[in-house]
């Protein structure tokens, strides 16, 4: 199996074209491809397919544990520049069919792409997360540590966003898995830890659902940009900073007025090769 390895600030893909449209991606082959010891290493694996309906392409991102994800902000700037590698695309402005709908990516002069994330969801029923009122961005969660408040929202999946005081310092090995699977949370959620150092500027780190922390996290880095403009008065454009390097996140919006999101950050080849499963 042909493959090449990409990945956004750390967060990285087993990218796989399949033009044709015939390769099935099994629990068992993802885990096998993602296992940093036995096989390539990634935090997840993308299928590359030709879109439909008006898409000139089609994400199929499936999680390191074998789990379908929705979406993925770091992987779909990867998928542009992959598939224009591959010459599956020649476009620079890109439409790509999600699981979480169709989002537009444009590749910059610079190299840098920039993705429309789309409007975030915050009605708690769409999230979704299991908590009464029209949104759940004060949302309770009880832990065998005590009561954590999260901001709960949606950028095509599920996020759960804490503000701490030094993301350093939070326990997310232990919060991040308990709040992950915790029945406020039905298809599972992301998990954010968060601090806003200014109103230009926001520092996190995150669990990922059916991944465990990672070095990055597109759809994570505009939840919390997100969050923070809403809760913190963080401003409209906001560097993102996570372990793995920096993303630029502008949102003008406001809960109850659709507006997207847009994501801009690096996507970087690594290596390509052939694999025998």
């Amino acid at each position: 199996m042909r493959f090449a390895k990409y990945h956004g600030i750390g967060n990285d893909f087993v990218m796989l074209a399949d033009p044709a449209d015939d390769v099935t991606l099994s629990p068992e082959t993802v885990r096998a491809l993602s296992d940093r010891r036995f096989g390539i290493g990634a935090d997840g694996v993308i299928r590359v397919a030709p879109g439909s309906g008006g898409d000139d392409l089609f994400m199929d991102y499936v999680n390191s544990d074998g789990s379908i994800g929705e979406m993925c902000g770091n992987g779909i700037r990867c998928l542009a520049l992959f598939a224009r590698a591959e010459g599956m695309t020649e476009r620079e402005v890109i439409r790509v069919g999600t699981r979480a709908g169709t989002k537009v990516v444009r590749v910059l002069d610079d190299g840098r792409v920039e993705v429309d994330m789309g409007a975030p969801i915050f009605r708690a029923q769409d999230v979704p997360v299991a908590w009464d009122g029209e949104d759940a961005l004060h949302a309770k969660v009880e832990l065998a540590e005590g009561v954590a408040e999260v901001a709960a929202l949606s950028m095509g999946n599920p996020h759960a966003v804490l503000f701490v005081d030094d993301p350093d310092a939070a326990p997310v090995e232990d919060l991040g898995p308990a709040i992950e699977r915790h029945p406020l949370f039905p298809n599972g959620t992301n998990v954010e830890f968060a601090t806003v150092e200014s109103e230009e500027r926001v520092r996190m780190r995150v669990w990922e659902r059916g991944v465990g922390e990672t070095l990055a996290c597109g759809t994570g880095a505009c939840a919390v940009a997100v969050a923070a403009r809403v809760l913190r008065g963080a401003s409209d454009r906001v560097t993102v900073a996570l372990p793995g390097g920096e993303l630029e996140i502008a949102w003008s919006g406001r809960p109850g007025v659709d507006e997207p999101v847009f994501l801009t950050g690096p996507a970087t080849k690594v290596f390509e090769g052939e694999i025998e499963l």
